[in-house]
């Protein structure tokens, strides 16, 4: 079980974004949070995975602390690929991260992250974050950078992949069309965010 309770977040001198959040996500369910942007929601995912931490309260996998086993279990995809990876390093040392790597596999991934497209970086993101070790993976309007056909057949056979291997999914929208079509249920951010009144945004 991923687990967030009670996080608290705000920018350096700046209004709370994310009080008192809790949120639950069990394996093999696929969980939509919904919001539109600027209101936390890719805050409270880079907490989830862990990228970002909170003033106060506490993420937890089963019961313990999110790095206590590398590669991650908890993995982060969001729609700036390019922000994932390390510019100097070569795609194959990239995927050694999370996945072993035979020499044929190292030979193909030889180039830098700039000389792959966006759609690509992506693509191979979404590859990397699907480890063998993987239980819960956070994903942040992940297949923006894709064209439409695309997205829908990444969506479909992503679903089709976490239901299989029993993966807690977090899909996280402004769209309330595309939260609905794969998700068992949908949490919206403002129900769950208790900002006072003042610190609500427009």
């Amino acid at each position: 079980m991923l687990r967030a309770e009670n996080i608290r977040f705000a920018y350096r001198g700046g209004t709370p974004i994310l009080r008192d959040v809790s949120l639950e996500l069990a394996p093999g369910r696929v969980l939509g949070l919904l919001a539109p942007s600027g209101h936390g929601k890719s805050t409270l995912a880079r907490i989830l995975a862990g990228w970002e931490r909170p003033d106060s309260g506490a993420v937890t996998l089963d019961g313990g602390p999110l790095g206590a086993h590398r590669p991650c279990r908890v993995q982060y995809l969001n729609q700036s690929p390019e922000l994932a990876v390390d510019p100097r390093w070569r795609m194959e040392r990239v995927l050694t991260e999370c996945w072993p790597v035979d020499e044929r596999t190292r030979r193909a991934l030889g180039r830098l992250p700039g000389g792959l497209s966006g759609g690509e970086l992506q693509r191979f993101c979404i590859a990397r974050a699907l480890h063998p070790q993987l239980r819960h993976l956070v994903a942040d309007e992940m297949t923006t950078m894709l064209d439409p056909i695309t997205q829908a057949l990444i969506r479909s056979r992503l679903v089709g992949l976490i239901r299989e291997r029993g993966i807690g999914l977090l899909v996280i929208t402004h769209n309330p069309a595309l939260a609905g079509r794969p998700c068992d249920d949908i949490v919206r951010l403002e129900r769950i965010n208790h900002l006072d009144p003042d610190e609500s945004r427009p």
